[in-house]
């Protein structure tokens, strides 16, 4: 999703009906909340979950109308996602609201769970696998809402998808999605000319592709490397920004040994930015998936050879 928020003044004509028939009423957010995004599409669908994840997918129900999805962050609070969801989920039942399903990361299937739903691309929304909720209501027959809620550090993250009837103006003269800058948002990362780098801004994340492993080792060869070069290069340049390290692994071997496999690597490669580059600890973390998020194939050798990599992912 692109971060916007001045929709302009044809969008905010077109959404009135609906705001003064309360049917685009908004949640609110804690004060400290600060919109990293929106999307309104007059007429699109959205797959609400409504269960965990039962081993194939995410069981959901497809409302369609229009669709609001909007995401906030908010710094230096030290509120659990529970104290965050609470006031939320008040709202939803006070405004007629039925929730549906409620769950918390592991019970809702962690990993699967996440990545088997609709959720934001960093840096507008970021998951802690480990440390996230997730709401869905309904009210009446066509109207429907998620909240997804996580935390990262000394930040919070929250996600609003609310599917509402659009209004005969919208669905006759709707444009399609407008995307514009948030006027809160951090700056636009100064341009580098580097395809890694255009990738890495443009997708909010990039594998890292000149990285040298020992077989099962989690050692970083010696380099040099021209991926650390730019990545260190565009942070430098970009104090605003902050990167996750991601390893993953190919599944040959058992899960537990390759989510440790994966961390040492993308670990190895945190250390070598920053012992090389003098770049501040706090803006580089590292984590890793072990085989839980190929993207290739891992039956042939061409496959599981791409699914071995480190990834560095775009944070705020």
């Amino acid at each position: 999703m692109g971060g916007w928020r001045d929709i302009g003044l044809r969008a905010l004509l077109l959404a009135a009906p609906l705001l003064m028939s309360g049917a685009a009423a908004a949640l609110e957010m804690p004060a400290a909340a600060r919109l990293l995004s929106e999307r309104i599409l007059p007429l699109d669908s959205y797959d609400l979950p409504v269960g965990v994840f039962d081993g194939s997918a995410v069981p959901s129900r497809v409302f369609e109308g229009r669709v609001a999805r909007r995401s906030w962050r908010i710094d230096g609070s030290a509120a659990t996602t529970l104290q965050l969801l609470q006031p939320l989920r008040d709202q939803l039942r006070a405004a007629g609201y039925v929730v549906i399903f409620d769950c918390a990361a592991h019970d809702c299937g962690g990993f699967d769970f996440r990545y088997g739903t609709d959720v934001a691309e960093a840096p507008q929304m970021h998951v802690d696998l480990g440390n996230y909720r997730f709401v869905s209501a309904i009210r009446g027959a066509d109207e429907a809402l998620s909240l997804l809620i996580s935390r990262t550090g000394s930040s919070a993250y929250i996600q609003e998808i609310h599917v509402s009837p659009p209004s005969r103006e919208e669905e006759a003269t709707a444009p399609g999605p407008s995307e514009t800058p948030s006027e809160t948002e951090a700056p636009a990362p100064a341009a580098t000319g580097d395809a890694l780098i255009d990738q890495l801004v443009a997708d909010g994340h990039v594998v890292l592709p000149d990285l040298d492993f020992g077989t099962g080792a989690g050692a970083l060869g010696s380099g040099p490397f021209a991926s650390l070069e730019k990545l260190a290069g565009f942070l430098q340049a970009n104090p605003d920004y902050r990167i996750m390290l991601v390893g993953h692994t190919d599944s040959v071997g058992a899960l537990e040994g390759n989510l440790t496999l994966s961390r040492q690597r993308a670990e190895a490669v945190r250390d070598r930015l920053l012992g090389l580059y003098g770049l501040d600890m706090n803006r580089v973390s590292a984590e890793g998936v072990g085989y839980l998020a190929p993207v290739a194939s891992n039956l042939t050798a061409e496959g599981r050879n791409k699914n071995r990599r480190v990834e560095a992912v775009l944070l705020p």
